[in-house]
């Protein structure tokens, strides 16, 4: 059986999470440059002080797709990038059924009553 060289290997992997951390350096910041600071899912305001919880989500999941007009990338926050990766894996294991209620949209109205309290304080 053939040895394996440590130092070759981890000198492997060093050098591929610089690249990605040299990659994900330029699109990260070109993003940041083109888009306003915002997610775009929750619409969460972020600010200098908070914007590195704002993650770059790339649409087709390709890291290696930066198109310099960032039409492969959206600004989500550290959550709703999250819940996006979860969906996605979600759905390469099958889990798409969106009638249980691991999926599908929301089922509360908070606002269903609200045009008859508007209705009924009118008349006050």
């Amino acid at each position: 059986m053939k040895s394996i060289d440590h130092n070759k290997l981890d000198k492997l992997v060093l050098d591929a999470r610089k690249a990605a951390d040299t990659r994900a350096e330029g699109y990260r910041e070109r993003a940041l440059k083109i888009y306003p600071w915002i997610c775009g899912r929750c619409a969460r305001e972020f600010t200098a002080t908070n914007v590195r919880e704002l993650t770059v989500h790339h649409r087709d999941h390709n890291h290696d797709n930066n198109p310099p007009d960032g039409s492969n990338w959206e600004l989500l926050c550290i959550y709703c990038h999250d819940n996006e990766h979860q969906k996605e894996i979600e759905a390469d294991r099958g889990y798409t059924d969106t009638s249980s209620a691991r999926g599908g949209g929301a089922t509360h109205n908070p606002f269903a009553a609200l045009q008859g309290l508007l209705k009924d304080k009118g008349k006050s």
